[in-house]
């Protein structure tokens, strides 16, 4: 958990008493970023009510749109357990939340569901206790909570939650995260097949070691979709959209991967990919436009392997995380 340092309220607002939030979902990886690169879409999002209460303690009282599958208890969810490590850091442990969970996101599958819900909790939360952490100092808390969800602290779908927009975590040690600036206007195409791959089971089955030549292309593509970004250039970006890493290993998971991604491309998208450790399947386009046909060649795809499939297309999210309503 993180170091604690005593924070304290510093606004009016740590009067109210709910505060209703919604984080966002969110593409990590973006092909050639493993573990480093996220940006987030506008819908669809979890939302998560916290509500203050006389007894001390972080108590999960609802979750809905799971099926049943989330754990109840409050240090096994990733919401709840945001919270405990939030008001541990501002030494409020004498502080009584209850937390609902609303899931929009499906489990598994590869849109940031857990993170999602660790995030709007900490908005939420942050929010009632009148704003003491920036974004950026919430991180931590929400990473604290991927970790319960998957077993590592990672950041590429808490952040761009979180912060909006393209996010690069330069570095986890210590943390080091930059909001990449960038002037063209992209779409993103999440299609999201009846499949769900586990992240630990992703993560499995990943080369442990790399060889010199393909690490020399990662970077290259790496650097090459940043300076495409923030140049708005969009070719450069779409030649930059390619991985050596995680997906030659984890398309395996995904029926019809290569050649969702030749009709993605045929259909005018800048380049697709692995959204997180899938099944999701991301493009990025120039126009709204396109992004639809993009979305509809690829479910074509699906269905030609039998699969059904769901499809979200919004702008690129540039705010995050935000609150919907409070109550004083």
């Amino acid at each position: 958990m993180p170091t604690a340092y005593c924070r304290l309220p510093t606004s009016n607002n740590c009067m109210m008493n709910r505060v209703h939030a919604i984080a966002p979902a969110t593409v990590a990886n973006v092909c050639c970023g493993f573990d480093i690169l996220g940006f987030a879409v506008d819908a669809p999002g979890d939302e998560v009510i916290v509500t203050r209460i006389e007894k001390a303690g972080v108590e999960l009282i609802k979750i809905t749109g799971d099926g049943g599958r989330l754990p109840m208890e409050a240090n096994r969810n990733t919401a709840s357990v945001a919270i405990q490590s939030y008001l541990a850091a501002i030494c409020r442990n004498d502080v009584g939340v209850t937390v609902e969970l609303h899931k929009k996101l499906s489990l598994g599958s590869g849109m940031g569901s857990s993170a999602a819900s660790a995030v709007a909790a900490l908005v939420a939360i942050n929010h009632l206790m009148g704003e003491p952490f920036t974004r950026i100092e919430l991180l931590p808390h929400a990473m604290e909570a991927e970790r319960i969800a998957c077993g590592a602290a990672h950041a590429d779908n808490v952040a761009p939650s979180l912060l909006g927009g393209f996010v690069l975590i330069r570095d986890y040690h210590p943390l080091d995260v930059v909001k990449v600036p960038t002037t063209l206007a992209l779409y993103a195409t999440l299609v999201h097949p009846q499949l769900e791959v586990k992240t630990e089971d992703s993560r499995k089955i990943l080369r442990s070691t790399l060889s010199l030549r393909d690490t020399i292309t990662q970077c290259g593509n790496v650097a090459g979709l940043m300076v495409g970004l923030s140049t708005a250039d969009a070719a450069l970006i779409g030649r930059s959209l390619k991985d050596v890493i995680a997906e030659p290993v984890r398309s395996v998971f995904i029926p019809g991967f290569e050649e969702v991604r030749e009709q993605a491309k045929n259909a005018g998208a800048l380049g697709s990919g692995i959204s997180g450790s899938g099944p999701t399947l991301f493009a990025l386009s120039t126009s709204y436009e396109i992004a639809q046909h993009v979305g509809e060649s690829i479910q074509e795809v699906f269905r030609r392997h039998l699969l059904a499939s769901e499809v979200f297309i919004s702008k690129i999210n540039q705010d995050g995380a935000r609150v919907i309503n409070y109550e004083l």
